[in-house]
């Protein structure tokens, strides 16, 4: 598989995950466990697609 690919897709992978954690957030109530969880798998795909990008 292509780099630039697989970068993009941890990216999209990312940032679906933060908007997920951010409407979480909103949400309240015991939505909260959700939010932490998604925001820090939001990380860690971040940091695979900054790592797997070819700069």
């Amino acid at each position: 598989m292509q780099r630039r690919a697989l970068g993009m897709l941890f990216a999209a992978i990312a940032v679906s995950l933060g908007l997920v954690a951010i409407w979480a957030a909103f949400e309240g109530g015991r939505a909260w466990v959700i939010a932490f969880a998604a925001a820090a798998l939001a990380l860690w795909m971040g940091d695979l697609a900054r790592r797997v990008w070819p700069w």
